[in-house]
C-alpha cells in the first residue's frame, strides 16, 4: 500500500508540473478544469494499470535460468502466520493514518456545521435557480451548491454582479469539484498535493465565473468590484467571491488576452507522460527482488549439476540476480560452464511438475480443465487448513522461509520429502503438513505413470 501511495503522489506531481509550467497561464479554463480533475483520478487508477504489451518489454541481453537449475516449480509461495495473531493488530503507521483520517473527517464535519449554522441564522429567500441567504453583520459572499450567502453589509448595487458570478458556480456544479477534493483530503490527509490540486481547481472556478460575468458587464467596473477587500470565511470547499489571496490573480486573468487555439496542443504533453507512466506500472516489478517465480528457458547444454538441490539454490542466490514478482526471474549473464555442487539430485525417473505432460490430479480436481492450477490451489488450501505455528518457534521469534520438495509417486502417494529452512522447528512443521497430503492420481509422461517432483516455499511470519 505504501508503494501505491508513493506512486500516486509521484504521478500527481508530474501532472501538476505540466500544468504549472505549460497550462496554468492559458485562458482555456474549462480544459484546465477537466485536466486537473481527470489527472487526479488517473493518478489513483494508473498504479493498478498493467499493459501486457509493456509487461513483456525486457531487454534481449538478459538470459533466464531454467526451472531445473533452481528447483522452484511453483506459482507462488505460502505465507504462514501464528493462529493467535489478531487480524485487528495495527502497526504504528496504520494507527497514525487512521488517527489522521478521523481528525480530517472531524474538520470536514465542522466546516459543514459552520455553513449550516450560517444558513440557520441568516435570512433565507428562495428563487427559481438558487436560494439566497443574507448573513447578519457580515460582508461575506460565497456559494455552496444552490445556496448563495451574502452579508447584509454588502452594498446592494453589487448584489447583481455577485449573484451572477455565484450562479455560474451553481450552473457548472463547482461545489461538487471542491467536495470531491475535500473527501480526498480526508483519505489522503498526509498528501500535500491534494491541497495543491484543490487550490488550483478553486482558482479555475473563479476564472471561469469571472470570464462569463465580464462578458455582460463592463470589465473596468467588475475589476473595481474585485479590487475591494471583503470579509471572507476560510472554508475550503465553498466558492468565495471575495477571497483576498485570489483577487490579484483574477484581475490579471480578466486583463489577459484570450489564448490562441493552437496552444491547446500543449495538452498533448499528457500523451507521452501517460505512456511513460504505463510502461513504468507495467514493468516496474522487474526491479523488485521480492517473491521469485522462475520460468523454464533454453540453457547451454554445458551446465553440469552434481549433488544436492538445496545447496544449489543457496549458491545461485549468491549470484547477481534481477528478480521480480509474478514474472520470470532474470540474470545479467550465464557462464558457458557452471558447476553446482548438490547432494540431492532428481533421481532417475523423476520429472518436474512444470515439465510433466499430464500433471498429477489432486482429489477434487478430476475433470477440471486446468488441473495444474487446481493442484497448486489445493496444495495451498491444504497448508492453510493444517498448519500450526510451532509454539517454541513463536517464543524464540523464529521465522523465515522453508523450501520443500516432495514427490508424487506412481501410486499417487507422497514421498521423498526434502526441505531446507532456517530452523528445524519450522522444517518439522512443514514435514508434518506434507505428511497429511492425501493420495492423488499419479502424473503421466508418454502414457506412463512417473514420479513427479513439486517444489514449494512456505514462509513462516510472526505478526
Amino acid at each position: 500500500m505504501i508503494q501505491y501511495i508513493l506512486e500516486c503522489i509521484a504521478f500527481q506531481l508530474m501532472f501538476l508540473i505540466i500544468y504549472d509550467l505549460f497550462l496554468k497561464r492559458e485562458t482555456f479554463f474549462q480544459w484546465n478544469r477537466v485536466y486537473l480533475i481527470g489527472t487526479f483520478v488517473l493518478s489513483l487508477i494508473l498504479p493498478w494499470l498493467k499493459i501486457e504489451a509493456f509487461k513483456t518489454a525486457v531487454s534481449s541481453e538478459y538470459f533466464v535460468y531454467p526451472e531445473y537449475l533452481w528447483g522452484m516449480d511453483m506459482s507462488e509461495g505460502v505465507v504462514v502466520a501464528p493462529e493467535n495473531a489478531s487480524s485487528f493488530d495495527l502497526s504504528a503507521t496504520e494507527v497514525v493514518f487512521y488517527v489522521g483520517v478521523v481528525i480530517a473527517a472531524l474538520l470536514f464535519t465542522y466546516k459543514l456545521y459552520q455553513i449550516n449554522r450560517l444558513k440557520r441564522q441568516g435570512e433565507i429567500r428562495y428563487f427559481k435557480d438558487f436560494t439566497r441567504v443574507v448573513v447578519r453583520n457580515s460582508n461575506m459572499a460565497f456559494s455552496f451548491f444552490r445556496s448563495i450567502f451574502l452579508g447584509d453589509q454588502v452594498l446592494e448595487k453589487e448584489h447583481k454582479s455577485i449573484i451572477q458570478h455565484e450562479l455560474v458556480h451553481i450552473e457548472q456544479r463547482h461545489s461538487w469539484d471542491l467536495l470531491f477534493f475535500e473527501l480526498m483530503r480526508i483519505v489522503g490527509w498526509f498528501n500535500p498535493l491534494v491541497y495543491v490540486y484543490q487550490n488550483r481547481v478553486s482558482e479555475l472556478h473563479e476564472f471561469i465565473a469571472d470570464a462569463k460575468v465580464a462578458k455582460t458587464h463592463k470589465a473596468e467596473q467588475y475589476q473595481l468590484l474585485l479590487s475591494q477587500v471583503f470579509q471572507t470565511q476560510h472554508i475550503s470547499f465553498i466558492n468565495q467571491f471575495f477571497k483576498s489571496s485570489l483577487i490579484k490573480k483574477r484581475i490579471v486573468m480578466l486583463q489577459k488576452s484570450k489564448s490562441k487555439r493552437v496552444w491547446q496542443l500543449k495538452y498533448l504533453l499528457l500523451v507521452p507522460t501517460l505512456i511513460g507512466i504505463m510502461v513504468y506500472t507495467s514493468c516496474e516489478t522487474e526491479a523488485n527482488s521480492g517473491n521469485k517465480i522462475f520460468e523454464l528457458k533454453e540453457m547451454p547444454e554445458e551446465v553440469n549439476v552434481k549433488g544436492n538441490l538445496s545447496e544449489k539454490i543457496e549458491m545461485l542466490e549468491e549470484m547477481v540476480i534481477v528478480g521480480y514478482s509474478d514474472a520470470p526471474s532474470s540474470i545479467k549473464f550465464i557462464p558457458e560452464e557452471l558447476v553446482v555442487e548438490v547432494p540431492m539430485p532428481l533421481t532417475k525417473g523423476e520429472v518436474l511438475f512444470s515439465s510433466i505432460e499430464k500433471a498429477p490430479v489432486f482429489p477434487g480436481c478430476a475433470g477440471v480443465e486446468d488441473s495444474r492450477t487446481c493442484f497448486s490451489n489445493k496444495i495451498r488450501k491444504h497448508i492453510g487448513k493444517n498448519f500450526r505455528y510451532p509454539e517454541k518457534a513463536q517464543e524464540k521469534g523464529i521465522q523465515g522461509r522453508v523450501n520443500v520438495m516432495f514427490t508424487i509417486q506412481e501410486d499417487g502417494n507422497v514421498g521423498n520429502v526434502r526441505m531446507r529452512g532456517p530452523n528445524k522447528l519450522l522444517e518439522d512443521e512443514v514435514a508434518r503438513i506434507i505428511s497429511l497430503l492425501p493420495q492423488m492420481t499419479a502424473g503421466e509422461n508418454k502414457g506412463e505413470k512417473v514420479r513427479v517432483t513439486y517444489t514449494l516455499p512456505i514462509t513462516f511470519k510472526l505478526q
